[in-house]
């Protein structure tokens, strides 16, 4: 039985996981445990004994415009140092292999309405605000411990989604369920659904794994057709109406949520291939089954 520890309390993420490896398919094959990261009682945690830590605990992107000083520094002290201080105890402790929940946000944002923004393995990372950088940095601290004996795994996913998530995802489902008509926006998107993300963390486990990877759907997304998609689940009609993309850019000009969201950021497919198959849902199943 492999044993995991799933890093970070009542994340959407790790719960997920947990879930999924709890299903009758895998009785018998983990053994998964969750520590919650905040305080200080986690440092006298045993994680002896453990082959993975999945480390998801972190502050999630929500500001939009300038930060204030004091959640820089909050972003520093969860997002890089509490990683790193973690992966530490974990080594010390004997784990096999520290799993570390970084972001495409590391490549910087999207880019704006009309412009593209295609990501390849010689991409360099530039972030573009402090929550970027802080997982930067926590690659950079987490690199130096990777070792044969203590495998570390960086994932680099796109947007996430799926029932319950967070972000900009029920931001569109609300908008899809409200509105008749919709602008035509041409864009491309990675996105990753997390039925297809938990497998491939499982595979990550599974397999012994070290490195960086940049997991995401197998379909490029087009944002609005997503909303479309999501009408349709819901037996709802979004006609798409050509011509209104400036319409949305004006929009962009006003609030960076625009661009978060109709803006342009995939990943090239290639980078994201795998020796076993993860990609379990389409971008419509993901879609449908998000929306139930």
């Amino acid at each position: 039985m492999i044993k995991i520890l799933i890093t970070g309390a009542k994340s959407y993420i790790g719960t997920s996981f947990a879930d999924y490896l709890a299903q009758p398919e895998f009785a018998g094959m983990y053994q998964v445990d969750t520590l919650d990261m905040i305080g200080d009682a986690w440092r006298s945690y045993d994680f002896s004994g453990y082959d993975a830590v999945y480390h998801v605990a972190g502050i999630a992107h929500s500001d939009n415009g300038k930060i204030s000083e004091e959640r820089a520094k909050l972003y520093y002290a969860v997002n890089t140092d509490l990683t790193v201080e973690c992966a530490k105890r974990a080594k010390e402790a004997g784990v096999k292999q520290f799993i570390f929940m970084s972001s495409a946000i590391v490549y910087g944002d999207s880019a704006p309405i009309g412009k593209e923004k295609l990501i390849t393995r010689e991409t360099p990372v530039n972030p573009a605000n402090c929550y970027g950088d802080s997982k930067v940095q926590a690659e950079n601290g987490l690199r130096p411990l990777d070792s044969d004996s203590f495998k570390v795994v960086i994932l680099r996913p796109p947007m996430i989604f799926g029932k319950g998530s967070k972000g900009n995802f029920p931001l569109l489902s609300k908008l899809a369920r409200k509105l008749p008509i919709f602008p035509k926006v041409k864009n491309c998107r990675s996105m990753l659904y997390i039925g297809n993300l938990v497998e491939f963390v499982r595979l990550m486990v599974e397999n012994g794994e070290q490195g960086t990877f940049w997991p995401q759907n197998p379909q490029y997304s087009n944002t609005s057709e997503v909303i479309a998609t999501i009408a349709k689940a819901h037996g709802k009609r979004c006609v798409l109406i050509p011509g209104l993309g400036w319409a949305l850019k004006l929009l962009a000009l006003a609030t960076g949520l625009v661009n978060k969201a109709f803006g342009n950021l995939a990943y090239d497919q290639a980078m994201s291939v795998y020796k076993d198959p993860y990609q379990k849902f389409s971008l419509q199943e993901a879609i449908e089954r998000t929306e139930r």
